[in-house]
Formats: structure tokens, C-alpha cells, sequence
């Protein structure tokens, strides 16, 4: 019993497991992108239009 009631408790939060790692995975992949362009291309005067 005690079997049935973890896998159906694990099947309902898996979705917001799922979606709240990938969502970190992207801040962290965006973070990391942002700060390699920025150092790629230093010194440009596009950085400053940038947001």
C-alpha cells in the first residue's frame, strides 16, 4: 500500500520537478552565455545598446 501511495505522490510532482530544474538549468545556461559575450566582445560599442 505503502508503495502506491509514494509512486502516485512522485507521479503528481514530477511536472513541477521537471519544470523547476529546467528552469534553472536555463538561468544558468543564460548567465553563462551573457558573461561569455560580454567578454568576447569588450570593448565594442554595441554593448552599451544592450539590455
Amino acid at each position: 500500500m505503502f508503495g502506491g501511495i509514494l509512486i502516485v505522490i512522485v507521479l503528481l510532482l514530477s511536472p513541477f520537478i521537471i519544470t523547476i530544474s529546467l528552469a534553472a538549468v536555463a538561468a544558468l545556461l543564460g548567465k553563462l552565455l551573457g558573461d561569455d559575450a560580454e567578454a568576447r566582445h569588450e570593448g565594442s560599442s554595441l554593448v552599451e545598446t544592450n539590455f
